[in-house]
C-alpha cells in the first residue's frame, strides 16, 4: 500500500473516531436515557428544580435532569454522598409531588 492511501486511510479513521466521540458526548451531554425524546431543564428552572430536589433529599448532587418526565413535569436525579439515587418528581411551580429512591420504594424524607 502506497503512502497516500495509507495516509488517507488513517485521516478516515481518525475522522470516524472523532464523530463517534462527538455523538457520545452528545448523548451523555443530554442525559442520555432511552428515550431521545428527553430534555434536560436548563437556565434558572434547573437551578430552581435543583435547588428544591436537594432539599428534599438533604443534600447530594443533582447528576440527571428531565422536562416532561411521564411521571411530573420535572424529574430530578440526586445521588446521595452513600452512591444512593434518588428521583425528586416536581410540578411546574417546583414543589416536589413524589420520590423514588434505588430501591423503587417511595422515599419518606
Amino acid at each position: 500500500m502506497n503512502k497516500k492511501i495509507k495516509r488517507t486511510l488513517m485521516a478516515l479513521v481518525a475522522v470516524a473516531a472523532l464523530g463517534a466521540g462527538g455523538a457520545a458526548i452528545a448523548t451523555a451531554a443530554s442525559g442520555g436515557g432511552d428515550d431521545e425524546s428527553d430534555k434536560a431543564i436548563s437556565g434558572a428552572a434547573l437551578d430552581r428544580a435543583s435547588q428544591a430536589a436537594l432539599s428534599h433529599t438533604g443534600g447530594g448532587k443533582v447528576t440527571a435532569t428531565e422536562v416532561g418526565d411521564e411521571d411530573s413535569y420535572y424529574e430530578v436525579e440526586v445521588t446521595r454522598g452513600d452512591g444512593s439515587q434518588v428521583d425528586v418528581q416536581l410540578d411546574r411551580s417546583f414543589h416536589v409531588v413524589g420520590a423514588e429512591g434505588d430501591n423503587d420504594s417511595t422515599e419518606d424524607r
